[in-house]
């Protein structure tokens, strides 16, 4: 099974690395992108349960990350949220969790990054 990733991230260099990296798991393919809060809350009003798991940038070109997360978290269909973010700091973490973020990861923890996808991956493709 493949899952749907939708992609909110203002840098086009770590858009195609991130891009990269989901090949080489395997397993995902990156269903949209977005570089403004506005660009990915109008996605997902258009978009219901188009997704499995949204990773989401804190800092982008216009707008906040903490307003997609919370955008995410209506759609009742919607998937996973991780947040990977170079402010991820103790406090951010606790602030990102309490609006819904499934895991939230330093952009320099790559490692453990990687680690909840494939992860994630085994876990759905194992089925219930």
């Amino acid at each position: 099974m493949e899952l749907r990733v939708f992609l909110v991230e203002d840098i086009q260099r770590m858009r195609g690395l991130l891009d990269e990296l989901f090949a080489s798991i395997g397993g995902f393919r990156i269903v949209a992108a977005a570089s403004t809060e506005a660009e990915a809350n109008f996605w997902l009003a258009e978009h219901p349960g188009a997704w499995d798991v949204a990773i989401v940038d804190l800092v982008l070109e216009q707008g906040a990350g903490m307003n997609v997360i919370r955008k995410c978290k209506q759609d009742p269909q919607g998937g996973r949220v991780v947040v990977f973010s170079s402010y991820a700091t103790p406090g951010v973490r606790k602030h990102c969790l309490e609006l819904g973020a499934d895991a939230v990861f330093d952009k320099g923890a790559t490692t453990d990054f990687i680690a909840w996808f494939t992860d994630y991956t085994s876990r759905e493709n194992s089925g219930p």
